[in-house]
């Protein structure tokens, strides 16, 4: 897959979705329930009900890229808290998602802007 950085925006989609889809179906969930256009410069990210499978979904200039990772042990901390059914992430908390770390919590320090210096 490209680098997470590379994509300009990334969603999740919140709910649960049945992993025996595929670029078709999932592409199908991207327009009907997450109301986006699937050939966008954007990664679409689904995970399975017991979070350990996640499926990400992108258009890439020729065609549709699929890329799927299965987790061996634990799960994917997915922000179901969130009240949002499709739910923008940046690059850092999609890489923070496939490091183990629940991005709801996860919050890197305030970046400081200074005009002047006393």
């Amino acid at each position: 897959m490209r680098e997470a950085r590379s994509f300009p925006e990334i969603y999740l989609h919140k709910k649960f979705v049945d992993m025996r889809k595929n670029i078709n179906g999932l592409s199908q969930i991207i327009v009907d329930e997450m109301k986006h256009n699937p050939c966008d410069n954007a990664l679409f990210v689904f995970v399975n009900r017991s979070r350990c499978l996640m499926k990400c979904v992108y258009w890439d200039r020729t065609g549709f890229a699929l890329w799927q990772k299965r987790l061996e042990k634990d799960h994917f901390r997915w922000p179901m808290k969130l009240p949002d059914d499709v739910i923008k992430v940046s690059p850092e908390q999609m890489e923070w998602l496939l490091a183990g770390l629940d991005i709801v919590k996860a919050k890197p320090h305030e970046t400081l802007r200074f005009e002047a210096f006393a």
